[in-house]
């Protein structure tokens, strides 16, 4: 599939190694309740998620950052998820086995995500312990799908893009990867579906993580 040497993976975090809507919707729809504003079904989140959790609530919210409620819906959120981020996430089946593999045959690993930092470090701990480096939503960094968060975390690993390749399941993974100059694996576990993938740009697909393994090898 193409003549570099991967040595790093680097992967998305919600949709890809996480099952995090759940969680997501009851924090969406908790600050819209308090907010006395019209409660988001599973699938509309589930739409709305990729870009950052202001970008969630952005379009959750009743005409968005033009809402003079908008800023406090968006703190009760942010205040609400970073107590139940993990009330019923769960790791994707095949995630934690697919990353013990990975790390036996020598690859290092990454995470980039849109999730606010101090969350994802959290998860990170919690679930992903083969994972060398986690990076969030941080200030001073641009958020996905600019390149920033996997610039460095390829800068923290001392790893060139060159040798390393990036695993997510949305359009802002197809862009993260195209403005960072990784080659990307679509996984069709997530949010998004494979025909919308396709009409982003997507070309290599996966059903099940062990098929990430295979890919890599033929690499």
């Amino acid at each position: 599939m193409c003549d570099r040497k991967i040595t790093t993976v680097i992967f998305d975090l919600d949709g890809t190694l996480l099952d995090t809507l759940e969680d997501l919707k009851e924090a969406t729809n908790y600050a819209l309740r308090v907010c006395n504003m019209p409660e988001r079904t599973l699938e509309e989140v589930r739409c709305f998620v990729g870009n950052g959790v202001r970008n969630l609530m952005i379009r959750a919210v009743p005409n968005g950052e033009r809402n003079p409620e908008f800023e406090r819906a968006f703190r009760i959120f942010k205040e609400y998820y970073g107590l139940h981020c993990n009330d019923t996430t769960k790791a994707y089946d095949g995630i934690p086995e697919l990353l013990q593999e990975l790390k036996s045959r020598g690859y290092t690993l990454a995470i980039v995500s849109n999730k606010i930092d101090s969350a994802v470090q959290d998860l990170n701990c919690r679930y992903f312990p083969q994972v060398d480096v986690a990076i969030g939503d941080c200030e001073n960094l641009r958020r996905k799908p600019e390149p920033d968060s996997v610039n460095l975390a390829l800068e923290k690993l001392h790893k060139t893009k060159q040798e390393a390749i990036y695993i997510g399941d949305s359009d802002v993974d197809l862009a993260t990867a195209r403005n960072a100059g990784l080659p990307c694996i679509s996984v069709l576990w997530g949010f998004r579906d494979k025909k919308f993938l396709l009409e982003q740009g997507a070309s290599i697909f996966v059903e099940s993580p062990m098929e990430i393994v295979d890919i890599l090898s033929n690499m």
